[in-house]
Formats: C-alpha cells, structure tokens, sequence
C-alpha cells in the first residue's frame, strides 16, 4: 500500500512538471520567423569572390599571381589543386544558393513581397551564371533544397539547360518588377529601387546573351535586343557592388594587407599592357613598396607608371631569381616587383564589383561592332573605358582621374575598327579586374586579351590554358551517382574540359 501511494504521489509530481514544460523552456524574445529581405540581404553579402578567386581566375588571366605553390597552388602553376578549385562551388551553394532559396519559398506566394521574389530570381541568376561558367553542368532545379524538400544529393544539371532557364528567370523576373508594390529597403545594392534593379536585370541578360556568341549567334543578338530595348545600366550609379568598411572587411583583404601581403603580385602582362598604352589608372591600380611585408605608413611606395614592373609567370619562389630582369627580393620579405595600391584598389573596405556599367558599355561596343544593337561601337567604347576610370574613385577619393586625362588616354589610343573587338575585349579585361570570375570567363569567349601560356614545367593541364575548374573532390564520394553521370555528359573533370558555350 505504501508503494503504491508513493508511485501515485511520483505520477502527480512529474505530471505536474510537464505542465507548461513547452513555454517554460520558450525563449519569449526570439523570433520563430524571419523576414526574407534579411535572408536577401545575407545573400547579397555572401556572393563575394575569396581568395581562391586570385590563385585560379585573377592568374589564369594573367593578372595578379603569386609564385608560392602549397596552399596558393592553382593558375600560377596550372595545376588542379582542389582545395582551391572548390572555392565558388562552396561559397556560392553554401551562402547566396541556401539563402535565395529560401526567400523564393517565402516570398513566391505573397503578392505583397513580389519585388523581392524577383530581385531574388535575378540574383539566383547571377550566382547560377558563375557557377556554370566555373565547372559546367551544376546542381540547379534540386539545389538549396536540403531543408526544404529534404534533397542532400542534388542531381546535376545540363548547363545549356541551366543557361537556357537563367535566360528566362532573368527576363521575367525584370519585367515583373513594379514600383508601385513595396519597396524592399534591405537590398544592399540599391535599397529596393526598382528601376535600377531593372537595370541590372537588363544588363546581366545582356551578359548571359552575348556569352553564347560563339555558340549561337542569331540568340545572343535577340538576348541583346531584348536587353537593350528594356534598359541596361546608364552611369556608374548603376553598379552592383558591395561597399565594405573598417568593420566588414573585403574578403581579399588578408591577401592585401594582412599575413599574406608580401606574397601576391601584380602580373607582368597587365603591367606590361597598362604602361604599353600609358594608362592613367596604373598608378592607382599597382605600386612598388620598399618593403612589401610592411603596412605603406610603415615603408616607402613608388606608385608612378615608370617604375611598375610585373611579376613574370612561369616561376615559382626558387626558380624566380632566373627570369629576365629579375629586380631582386627584399630583406624583410618579398620581391621588387609591383603589388596592388594598398591605398585604393586593395583598402580593406575595398569594394567588391559584381556588374557595372561600365561592362555593360563594352558588351554593347561589341555588339553593336556586330551589327547585333543599334548605335555606334565607338561611343560605347568611350563610355566604357570612361565609366571604368571614373569607377576608380569607388575605392578611394585619390583615385579620381581627371577627366583632361581620360581624354588624353582616348586621344593618344583612337578607337580601331580593324581591331574593334580585340581593342574592346582588351578593355574589358582591364574593366573587369579584381572580378576574376567575370574576367576570365569573358577571355574564354572573345579570345582577348591574347596572352602568351603560362609555362610552368609542373602543371597538370594538358592545353595551354585552364578552361574549367575542377569539382570539389567531396562530390565524387558523398554525390558520386550525380556526380558520375554529370562527367558521363560532359567530359573529364579536369581543367581542359571546356564549358558549353566556350567551343
């Protein structure tokens, strides 16, 4: 009996503790929701190039290069290293794809939020562009779904297919867009403003068309009608970029200033090609520290054209001192060859540039060198060059070229239509800097500029330059069905295997 009364007493107590076990163990200040313009905002903010963009785009284009392998080994040495080759495919599903998914689950229903859905396809489309443009056939229709729809192993998807849709996402999304519905103020790049979110939308379908201009050319002129009859992008006003500041570093800023500062370079091609043709924007652009390893307060900087001298490729630190004009390295660390300004283009609130204005000009010279869009390829071509130099001041109020001197440049460098697209495509290059991504996709498809192959003895690549990155070596194990089959489709996941559109 005294067991039995003892049990029944227990029952009571611990029925009478799991009365409003629930509420007591709610947190009464935290949200059980979130609202999708943070998430967009977030999405925006991951979509940033890291450093692995340096050591495979920014190299293979012949911009920036380091001659260390380890950790930096990729472009400079033309070897698949994938602890590097991994870098878009991890930043971009990890951060902006999970994210943009969301907003689209949330948002896809709710009249009220349709700006932000479609700002959020055009977005998508961006970041689903760089990815095929690095690797090929990629996880489209079932990524950023693991939670959503419980998909962990998304299967691959046909990258003509993937563009084809982009295509579609990008034109219907900008359309969409209406001024009259709420404005989204979280939006980083324009704080909702529709106009120039069609703008973009309108310039990055630009881009998507004249990527296929060597695949299908009557499609990439309708894509460039189509996109110049909606509106591109009008001024350097228009650029979708992010800002960062003393507290949101850029991401490349510990390449720039911090343990790694003496161990990057500018390449001696761009060099070579910016003092060739007496470029104003050399000096904001590159500079020789004394001491590389040292803040500029802490060395002395000679930052005028005369005194820029690239670093050559094809070396690596032991065999460096055996290039032609070799200036020699520095006591405290590093060599006397240009690095990037750290007072301007390598700040550490440097901005990042996604698509600007003046891209969407040079597209356009090209098109209409075409006959593709109305207009004369000349006066897009001045814009452009125009709109990159002004572009400039972005990183730093120094960094203002005076307009006597663009013109000057202009002047003493006519526009050539013999030479139409090489002289834009070259331009292009140097507009897209610090965008290796971007530059080096638009290399694969005009051809310019035309660079001499990096001939270093060790690389694994089988041609002359690198046309893919390889995938992250986690897929072939975790994802190897999909994984399998897309390299079945394709060709060899190497970095001689070329993209569709780069035939």
């Amino acid at each position: 009996m005294k067991a039995i009364v003892i049990l029944t007493l227990l029952g009571i107590g611990l029925s009478s503790c799991d009365k409003g076990f629930e509420d007591i163990n709610k947190n009464p200040v935290q949200s059980t929701t979130i609202d999708p313009s943070y998430l967009f905002t977030n999405a925006e903010f991951s979509t940033s190039m890291t450093a692995q963009t340096i050591i495979y785009e920014e190299a293979i284009v012949q911009q920036i290069v380091t001659p260390f392998g380890g950790v930096n080994n990729g472009g400079n040495y033309n070897q698949d290293n994938r602890a590097n080759t991994n870098a878009n495919w991890n930043t971009f599903y990890t951060g902006p794809n999970k994210l943009l998914a969301d907003v689209l689950a949330k948002t896809k229903d709710d009249p009220n939020r349709s700006n932000l859905y479609n700002m959020a396809r055009i977005w998508r489309a961006y970041v689903f562009q760089m990815l095929v443009d690095t690797y090929g056939d990629v996880p489209y229709k079932e990524a950023g779904l693991a939670y959503l729809q419980g998909i962990n192993l998304p299967k691959y998807d046909n990258q003509q297919d993937i563009y084809a849709d982009l295509i579609n996402e990008v034109d219907q999304a900008t359309s969409a867009l209406d001024a009259s519905k709420r404005i989204e103020t979280g939006d980083l790049f324009y704080q909702g403003n529709v106009a120039k979110w069609k703008r973009l939308g309108n310039s990055l379908l630009l881009r998507l068309g004249m990527r296929l201009s060597k695949v299908d050319a009557a499609r990439a002129q309708a894509l460039v009608q189509k996109a110049v009859q909606g509106g591109v992008m009008q001024s350097n006003d228009d650029n979708a970029k992010i800002q960062y500041t003393s507290i949101f570093n850029s991401p490349l800023a510990n390449l720039w200033n911090g343990t790694e500062k003496a161990n990057f370079y500018v390449a001696q091609p761009f060099v070579d090609y910016l003092k060739a043709t007496a470029d104003p924007r050399l000096r904001f652009i590159a500079t020789k520290y004394a001491e590389p390893s040292k803040d500029p307060s802490a060395t002395t900087e000679d930052n005028s054209p005369a005194a820029q001298i690239g670093m050559p490729l094809g070396y690596d630190n032991g065999s460096i001192p055996t290039a032609p004009n070799y200036p020699g390295t520095v006591g405290t660390g590093g060599w006397k060859y240009s690095q990037l300004n750290r007072r301007t283009v390598a700040k550490i609130d440097a901005p990042q540039h996604f698509i600007t204005y003046a891209q969407t000009q040079l597209l356009l010279a090209e098109a209409a060198q075409r006959g593709w869009t109305t207009g004369k390829a000349v006066d897009y071509y001045t814009a452009g060059v125009t709109a990159h130099m002004n572009q400039l001041k972005e990183y730093d109020a120094s960094a203002t070229i005076a307009p006597a001197d663009i013109q000057a440049f202009l002047a003493a460098n006519p526009f050539d239509s013999g030479k139409a697209l090489e002289q834009i495509n070259n331009q292009y290059w140097v507009a897209s800097f610090l965008n290796g991504p971007e530059a080096w996709a638009n290399w694969r498809r005009s051809g310019f500029p035309v660079l001499t192959p990096n001939r270093y003895p060790g690389k694994t690549l089988k041609g002359d330059f690198i046309r893919r990155l390889t995938y992250p070596a986690n897929e072939q194990s975790v994802n190897a069905t999909n994984y399998g089959a897309a390299v079945a489709r394709q060709g060899a996941d190497d970095l001689d295997t070329r993209v569709f559109w780069d035939k």
